[in-house]
């Protein structure tokens, strides 16, 4: 094939971030277009893109040359003065290319350099630590901005000239060219005069150019675009960066030659370059970090010896939960075999005991750690070491779903910790394998669909409401494109009539996709065997934090070992809630022999069922959102395998596939269960005949067609990859199987469709068992230990006020006591005062109290709190406020902070009125100040021991109404405490409004809803066009607030009513972006009036996801039984088409009574019924 005879050698990408625009599949394509045998990248500072781009250029036959432009400090890097702008002297623009391993190594060390040792404003490296790492590079002048022309257009030819000379001094004779650019631009026509005649000067070659920052010259507009959206400006903004000409893009050869036909060997140049670098990069060779081991042992032996050891033990607690006799050791022991053997010849010993080794480490320093997480779970040997704390044979979970002895690839074990403590274990692992062995990975956020078309909208100064409109277009599925989403919505055709749309979406359509900026992955670690710098470049964060520069694929790919430590806050809510079950069975006057352990929870517990079935999944893990609500009490789980299935099924797809409808009208014997084969009833059996799990795709495949396990899984990822080609192949070798087996190739074929299908939808059985063990561990708790559950819950999000709002809410609902804050008894967290067995409490009385924590109080920090806790520890509880404050260290606890607690309550014990209290604050803390004082040094009066117990008199003033002692609270906390406006309406609220901000979640953007609240807070604004006033409300009903929009015209009419500290009916579309949900306002009424003109109509709420025939006979039947005049009308949910309403006829009207509502709800679930 005959070559081009240029090669670009200053290119870049998207990497180079929010500047470069060339993405790298369209970068290749237009090098393979034009001929180029080779071409480089030179990102910004960086080896973001390199490894990715390596791969690419390869795979299409074209030459990679990595490259980097870097920054250059004018003297050390470890200076970092100056006003850092682009334009001045803090740092120059040079290029680097590498031209074999050990130039890509040193360029790696360098890059890593410019951000953990000279990031100013950029991440800078100098010439001395170019002179310590130069072997193996190629460096070039750079643009305008690079040391040599920069010092030629300031007319310093002979500061320019030594420049030159030193970087061809350090980078070797052969190694230094000067780049020439045409772009246009008059400076850079000076500058390539005067380095053209450097050039013949010194002898140093001469190099053509491009700086190309985009693929054609129409991507300028596009381009311009992404440099607002980095620069936070509009392309209106005459005060911006931008670039002087259209011409950064990747001219053709024939374009380079036209422009440099004066100086030809820049041109031939390009070529000599490309030929001299030839890096290749060693890839699928691993390089796990050495784990040292006793002596006398291998790593597989050590390995061996613990799981051995450790499966024994396991023994003992499987026999306490499930019973003697209840499993045959036997077949835990061959399984255990066969898999350390698969991991001895697949190598793997070493990570396993890294993975034990870290775990054990957390556990016996008392971290939470997660039962397990994806496909680790199936493993027994993992079981075994205590890596995971699911049993994976009563599950039927796979070895070899998680590691296929037929295909070896790294295994993946994702760790989960309590949020809290994750640091300390990677602390750990930092300190065992050395800091510059292990670090984090980096993540790149992309520019997907509808933040693009926002993103571009704003720079273009589109109004935010018009932009807002277009990107609500784009359907919400995982990973959409423009492209897809064009096609699917007609509507977008409509809104591209419009010029100002027409290019948004252009712009857009070029830039998504696109790298917008790097941060730290929320779980990955690497650990290396040698120090992290001899396989992958460094970033820091501009938050400090370290990581690599290649993602989680770039790291495997280079054969680095990575681990995902996990921050999970449930495990922290558990491991809390069984602290304070411990605390209170030791105060017990029956003390426990024997500590309540989450691990030895039966998984049978009735109780525990039945508060699922009940629909009471607030706070419960993975099952509190509203869709998922419905969905369990729909199912009513009755075995931990329908948790399972529940995990695996709450997924876009099988909602929409109807998978979910079918499961629940099995399983409730609406639809018939059978089975093609009776070979597939013990497969499928847990599931009712459904395909739910990867692991049943393996199971089938081995038994119908006698594939290995290992053979199953190709199989099972080559069907989840759903390319017809593939499956037509696979095909064949699956019949010929099962006509083997003795199988009618009918019904083999027709199986092998159905699994195709389902493999779609189908979930890794090992992770869903596992996070499943979480929800059933939640749900006890709740079910058994409800005060140290929700206890623990709230201290979880003391930092999040609408969820404590919402969990106050549902421990109240629960029968448990919300207490105050009590600046005698609160401690940081929300404490257990008192618990009681739900069954041992009459139905309607309290089951136990929960006590404020002080860290949910306002102005309270932890110096306060230590100093209030050391002194009625040290000195005795506080007898009154006045005691208090002789007590407490002053210089730690100031006015701030016991205002706070008066207004809370803090000091309610002490039978004073806090609005005295508040009232003599000043002279209650000068009085004790002065004690204070005179204890310190010694002073005491004659009568001091006999006025000791007197205390001045509080001011005589009244306390505060309620609505100002609730405000306060409210001001102290962010939430009510002794009362709640509302409360005194919640079955009103209940009937009229269709949702909560609880359930606002689970309403699709656009829908109408009606909701109930009082304004906790107004804002009137002016629109610019009319000058006409609108009102912004803070909406606050019994769970949280929600922002509510009142535009002018509703605005004018209902004003009036937005002055009312009354509850107020909002009607309204629901409005859901990015920042969030909002109402906008269609109608306002007061909840009185709307109970005075009485019921009109009845709204019952069916959700089309497992409804049955059943259900709705039941409901024909309670509404036959109430009737009356009022119409019903049946609104149908269904997650992939609008609402339906149906009325149900004129023969059906209904007297709405509180018997009617709860017969209704107990069948379909509470809040479907809604009146108007």
């Amino acid at each position: 094939m005959h070559h081009a005879d240029f090669v670009h050698l200053h290119l870049h990408t998207e990497y180079s971030l929010l500047d470069g625009a060339n993405s790298l599949d369209a970068l290749i394509k237009k090098a393979v277009e034009l001929k180029m045998p080779a071409i480089a990248v030179t990102d910004h500072g960086n080896l973001f893109g390199a490894l990715d781009f390596y791969l690419k250029a390869t795979k299409a036959g074209i030459k990679p040359i990595i490259g980097c432009e870097m920054y250059v400090a004018p003297g050390s890097r470890f200076e970092k003065t100056g006003a850092g702008s682009q334009h001045d002297e803090s740092f120059y623009h040079l290029i680097l290319l590498s031209r074999d391993r050990q130039g890509y190594k040193n360029l790696v060390k360098l890059v890593t350099a410019g951000y953990l040792e000279g990031f100013y404003y950029k991440p800078r490296i100098d010439k001395e630590l170019l002179r310590q790492h130069h072997q193996g590079l190629i460096g070039m002048s750079a643009c305008l901005s690079g040391e040599v022309p920069r010092l030629l257009l300031q007319g310093r030819y002979e500061d320019a000239r030594k420049s030159a000379l030193e970087y061809r001094d350090i980078l070797g004779a052969d190694n230094f060219y000067f780049e020439l650019q045409d772009n246009g631009i008059p400076e850079q026509e000076q500058a390539n005069r005067e380095l053209i005649r450097l050039s013949k000067e010194t002898g140093i070659p001469l190099v053509a150019t491009n700086d190309c920052h985009y693929l054609n010259m129409e991507d300028h507009k596009s381009h311009d675009a992404l440099l607002c959206i980095q620069t936070g400006k509009t392309v209106k903004d005459t005060n911006r960066m931008r670039f002087s000409s259209e011409t950064f893009y990747v001219k053709t050869p024939e374009e380079m030659k036209k422009s440099f036909v004066h100086v030809p060997e820049a041109i031939s140049n390009t070529i000599a370059i490309a030929q001299r670098c030839n890096l290749e990069l060693e890839l699928g060779k691993y390089h796990l970090p050495h784990f040292p081991v006793p002596d006398g042992y291998t790593r597989e032996a050590y390995m061996a010896e613990l799981a051995r050891k450790g499966l024994e033990e396991r023994f003992g607690e499987v026999e306490a939960v499930r019973g003697k006799g209840s499993f045959d050791p036997e077949t835990y022991r061959a399984r255990l075999e066969s898999e350390i053997k698969m991991l001895e010849k697949m190598g793997f010993a070493g990570y396993f005991l890294i993975v034990w080794d870290f775990i054990r480490y957390a556990k016996e320093h008392g971290v939470p750690v997660g039962p397990g997480r994806g496909s680790a779970a199936g493993s027994l040997v993992a079981y075994s070491l205590r890596i995971t704390d699911l049993d994976p044979l009563p599950y039927n979970l796979l070895f070899e779903r998680f590691l296929n002895p037929e295909r070896v690839s790294m295994p993946d074990i994702d760790v989960d910790f309590c949020m809290d403590r994750r640091d300390e274990v990677l602390k750990y692992v930092t300190e065992k394998y050395g800091q510059d062995h292990v670090t984090q990975i980096i993540t790149y956020g992309t520019m997907l669909a509808k933040g693009v078309i926002r993103d571009v909208g704003r720079v273009l100064d589109i109004p935010y409401s018009e932009v807002d409109k277009v990107a609500k277009l784009v359907p919400n599925t995982l990973n959409i494109t423009l492209e897809e989403a064009i096609k699917q919505e007609p509507k977008f055709k409509e809104v591209m009539k419009d010029a100002r749309m027409a290019e948004l979406i252009e712009i857009a359509r070029n830039l998504e996709g696109q790298v917008r900026h790097a941060s730290k992955h929320a779980a990955g670690v690497v650990i290396s065997e040698q120090p992290l710098t001899e396989y992958v470049p460094l970033f820091k964060t501009p938050k400090d934090e370290i990581t690599t520069q290649f993602d989680m694929k770039g790291v495997e790919k280079i054969g680095l070992v990575k681990f995902d430590f996990l921050g999970l806050r449930t495990l922290t809510v558990i491991d809390k809630a069984v602290k304070h079950i411990n605390n209170r069975l030791a105060r017990a006057p029956l003390a426990a022999e024997e500590q309540f352990s989450i691990s030895r929870i039966p998984m049978d517990d009735q109780k525990t069922f039945d508060l699922l079935s009940r629909g009471e999944t607030a706070g419960i893990f993975q099952l509190e959102s509203s869709g998922m609500r419905e969905i369990v009490i729909k199912m009513k789980p009755q075995c931990f395998e329908d948790l399972i299935a529940l995990v695996a099924l709450y997924r876009p797809g099988p909602l929409q596939s109807g998978m979910v409808d079918d499961f629940i009208k099995r399983k409730k014997g609406s639809t018939k269960i059978s089975y093609e084969l009776p070979a597939l009833e013990p497969i499928l059996k847990d599931t009712y005949g459904v395909i739910v799990y990867q692991e049943q795709v393996m199971q089938i495949s081995r038994t119908l067609a006698g594939y290995s396990l290992g053979g199953a899984d190709l199989l099972r990822r080559a069907m989840g990859k759903k390319d017809p080609e593939v499956m037509a192949k696979e095909k064949v070798p699956f019949l010929k199987g099962a006509e083997k087996q003795g199988v009618d190739p009918k019904k083999a074929e027709k199986i092998f469709d159905l699994m195709a299908k389902f493999a779609e939808y189908g979930f890794n059985k090992s992770h869903s068992a596992a996070y499943a063990l979480i929800s059933y561990q939640t749900a006890f708790l709740k079910a058994h230990y409800p005060v140290e559950y929700m206890a623990a819950l709230l201290t979880s999000e003391v930092q999040d006020t609408d969820k404590v709002v919402k969990y106050i809410h549902e421990a109240r609902q629960m029968g448990i006591d919300i207490l105050p804050p009590d600046a005698n008894s609160s401690m940081w967290d929300f404490t257990v005062v008192e618990a009681h067995d739900r069954d041992t409490v009459e139905p309607g009385s309290t089951i136990g109290s929960i006590r404020f924590g002080l860290a949910a109080v306002k102005n309270v920090g932890i110096s306060a709190i230590e100093a209030i806790i050391e002194a009625r520890g040290s000195k005795g509880a506080f007898t009154s406020i006045m005691d208090f404050c002789k007590k407490v260290d002053q210089r730690r606890v100031n006015r701030r902070v016991i205002e706070a607690l008066i207004k809370c309550g803090g000091f309610d014990f002490s039978g004073s009125r806090r609005a005295q209290m508040l009232e003599g604050l000043d002279m209650i803390m000068d009085q004790g100040s002065k004690q204070q004082e005179q204890e310190a040094i010694g002073q005491f009066s004659i009568f001091d021991s006999l006025d000791s117990h007197k205390e001045p008199a509080l001011p005589a003033v009244p306390e505060w109404k309620e609505s100002q002692l609730l405000a306060y609270e409210k001001e102290s906390v962010g939430f009510y405490l002794s009362g709640h406006p509302l409360a005194a309406f919640q079955s009103d609220i209940a009937r009229y409004a269709s949702v909560t901000t609880e359930t606002l979640d689970g309403v699709q953007d656009g829908k109408e809803v009606t909701i109930c609240g009082i304004i906790a807070g107004m804002k009137i604004k002016v629109t610019k066009k009319s000058q006409e006033k609108m009102a912004i409300l803070n909406l606050e009903d019994l769970s949280g607030t929600v922002e509510v929009v009142v535009f002018p015209d509703l605005y004018k009419t209902s004003q009036h009513l937005l002055l009312t500290d009354t509850p107020l009916i909002v009607a309204g579309q629901l409005d859901k972006s990015e920042q969030g949900s909002k109402i906008k306002a269609l109608r306002l009424h007061l909840l009185t009036e709307v109970k005075k003109r009485g019921t009109t109509r009845m709204d019952i709420r069916f959700n089309a996801t497992g409804l049955t025939q059943e259900d709705l006979i039941k409901v024909k039947e309670i509404l036959l039984r109430y009737q009356g005049t009022i119409p019903v009308y049946l609104r149908l949910q269904n997650p992939t088409r609008p609402d339906s309403l149906i009325s149900v006829g004129r023969e059906i009207r209904v007297n709405p009574s509180e018997q009617l509502i709860t017969e209704i709800e107990s069948v379909l679930g509470s809040g479907v019924v809604s009146l108007a």
